[in-house]
């Protein structure tokens, strides 16, 4: 039933398009791919259930949830409600009823309205909108109809997504789901999944052993993982559509950190006593052909977005370090220049940087190689241990494991670094966060 309440307000948003405005007609661009990218402050107008009406039931929690997504953005600003003069209860929720000369007194460059037309209590519709406060021009409206209690945090992703993407370009971060490892014992960790502000918290997998390394396949179907238990390794397969896991062996093959490509395949690194082969394996996880082969160890494949590039890690120069290898042309370079350890490789989905885990005097540390300046940056600095970064579809966000606060757990940062934030997981060691590909909105 939820579904289908999902996909009717999904038909409506496309059909109130022209009357609410949409993405494209943003004006306000942040340019999140280049340092420095310039600070946006937002304000929140109360929410309305009528003319100068306060929406204080759902209306309430909905704003609550908003501003906990929108605190997730690094270069979003909430502006504080007791900055605006004349307070944020307006007497409507576009114009001419907004007064935008408040906003702007208060620095704020855009100001959400809300609007409950039927109330806010029981199942009702919600409307949401952004404007622009220097020009008054919308950014975008959506209308979200048959919206109970139990919907609200997924109206507050789908409006959040939609103003990211109004003013980057890409929503994704908010359309995502983080897959990672909980560990609760000794050789026993599971698969768990949780969106990356915390939300949607659950277990996938329950079985003896240990899990490591989980990683989502392109169409958000299946999570596969290596899988150990007292008697062998194994590829684990957990797909969505059943609920089911199965083991899949490689007799006498070690199963090291598998990775999907775009067309769905997998690709893993396996090795029987000798140096890992990185294999490609087909639809039903069969060994297809190999990916990289030498006489040193090859670990860790990561693809980008078009699936022509390979980053991976490999111990042919004596330590282990980072290459990239071109998939069309066989030729191989080497990412990592500095420091004796760098591993743990994930190449971003658009293809222009790699992010790295390096061993320092310090601990564990994240370095990003962009590959068209030849730049390197550290955007981690502890303390504790910085490891196994993992890039989200936007290729702006990075989900990495540390123990800075004692315990491991999952932390956000970006591709330029800055303070990083914790994503709540529950309790338990959190490790080996990897991103989903976000479901598309039609």
């Amino acid at each position: 039933m939820k579904k289908i309440l999902l996909l009717l307000a999904l038909a409506l948003s496309a059909a109130l398009g022209p009357f609410f405005g949409s993405a494209a007609e943003a004006a306000m661009r942040v340019d999140i791919m280049n340092p420095g990218q310039n600070i946006v402050n937002l304000a929140l107008a109360a929410p309305l259930k009528g003319p100068q009406v306060q929406a204080t039931g759902m209306g309430g929690e909905l704003q609550k949830l908003v501003e906990q997504n929108l605190s997730f953005l690094p270069f979003m600003r909430l502006t504080d409600p007791k900055a605006v003069l004349g307070g944020v209860l307006l007497p409507g929720y576009e114009p001419p009823a907004l007064d935008f000369k408040r906003f702007q007194l208060a620095g704020s460059d855009i100001v959400v309205t809300t609007f409950w037309p039927d109330g806010d209590s029981g199942t009702r519709p919600v409307q949401i909108r952004a404007f622009e406060t220097n020009t008054g021009g919308r950014l975008f409206g959506k209308e979200y109809p048959k919206v109970n209690s139990r919907d609200l945090p997924e109206v507050a992703d789908r409006f959040c997504a939609d103003l990211l993407e109004a003013l980057t370009g890409n929503g994704a971060f908010f359309r995502s789901t983080l897959a990672f490892v909980k560990k609760t014992g000794k050789l026993s960790a599971n698969v768990w999944l949780v969106k990356p502000t915390g939300r949607d918290l659950r277990q996938i997998t329950n079985m003896p052993g240990e899990a490591m390394s989980p990683a989502w396949s392109p169409d958000g179907r299946f999570v596969v993982f290596t899988h150990i238990d007292p008697k062998s390794h194994a590829l684990g397969v957990w797909d969505r559509s059943t609920g089911k896991v199965q083991r899949i062996r490689f007799p006498g093959n070690v199963v090291i950190g598998p990775a999907f490509m775009p067309d769905n395949k997998v690709a893993v690194a396996l090795s029987n006593g000798k140096y890992p082969v990185i294999f490609l394996l087909n639809h039903v996880f069969q060994k297809e052909r190999v990916l990289e082969q030498s006489n040193a160890i090859n670990v860790s494949p990561t693809f980008d977005s078009t699936g022509t590039k390979m980053a991976f890690t490999s111990s042919r120069l004596g330590g282990p370090q980072i290459f990239l290898k071109d998939l069309n042309s066989g030729s191989i370079s080497r990412v990592s220049k500095n420091g004796t350890y760098n591993s743990e490789a994930n190449l971003s989905p658009d293809g222009t940087l790699v992010v790295y885990s390096r061993m320092t005097d310090y601990g564990h540390r994240i370095f990003v190689q962009d590959m068209l300046t030849g730049m390197e940056r550290q955007i981690t600095f502890g303390p504790g241990s910085d490891e196994q970064p993992s890039f989200c579809a936007d290729s702006y966000f990075i989900a990495f494991a540390s123990t800075r606060s004692g315990g491991r757990g999952i932390y956000l940062t970006t591709r330029h670094g800055g303070d990083a934030k914790q994503v709540p997981t529950g309790g338990g060691a959190a490790s080996f966060p990897r991103w989903g590909m976000p479901v598309t909105q039609k």
